[in-house]
């Protein structure tokens, strides 16, 4: 199995990121291949003027073709996930996430913003064709301890909550085992 992940916030080291990396290595343990990117890894000015030909951008649509799921981790502001996330979404091809898991992540500075990810981010990654969408994580900052050593440190409730996520991801990444199968069986016959 193959998951990209992505982070969504501008700012590094991020909750939303703390988050993010918590989940890759559950995956790795699990024998999951990951594909780290972050809103660095593209020139402003691509996402700014919205470059379709960016070569970050068309490297990250390419990933995502060979990939099973999507990771995605974003801090959300004004009740919304991060606009450079929502630039980078938007400079993807239409169906971009076609046959993929999805399952985002999101931080915020209290429960008000809870719904931003259904409200806000599960539209637009459904409109970019996912599978599945699964129902995601929100933490509010105080549920993730930033100055913990090595690595930031979620609340024991927020811990199970998103192994519990991660768990169903998982799953579901599994359950698509056997379409990629039989999708490549009828390519070789067609061949």
């Amino acid at each position: 199995m193959h998951v990209i992940s992505l982070a969504g916030s501008p700012r590094q080291p991020s909750r939303s990121s703390a988050l993010l990396r918590r989940s890759e290595q559950w995956l790795q343990q699990r024998g999951v291949t990951i594909t780290a990117y972050n809103l660095h890894d593209f020139d402003a000015e691509d996402l700014l003027y919205a470059n379709f030909n960016s070569p970050q951008v068309k490297a990250l649509a390419d990933a995502l073709a060979g990939a099973d799921g999507l990771l995605v981790a974003t801090p959300v502001y004004k009740a919304a996930y991060s606009g450079a996330l929502k630039t980078l979404l938007d400079l993807l091809p239409e169906r971009a996430l076609e046959h993929k898991v999805v399952l985002p992540l999101a931080t915020g500075g209290s429960l008000a913003h809870m719904l931003a990810v259904d409200y806000a981010l599960k539209p637009v990654l459904s409109a970019l064709k996912a599978q599945e969408v699964l129902h995601g994580v929100f933490a509010d900052d105080s549920q993730i301890d930033m100055k913990a050593q090595p690595h930031p440190l979620p609340a024991p409730a927020l811990a199970l909550r998103l192994e519990e996520a991660l768990e169903s991801f998982y799953q579901a990444l599994d359950r698509r085992a056997p379409v990629r199968a039989a999708g490549a069986d009828l390519l070789r016959h067609f061949a």
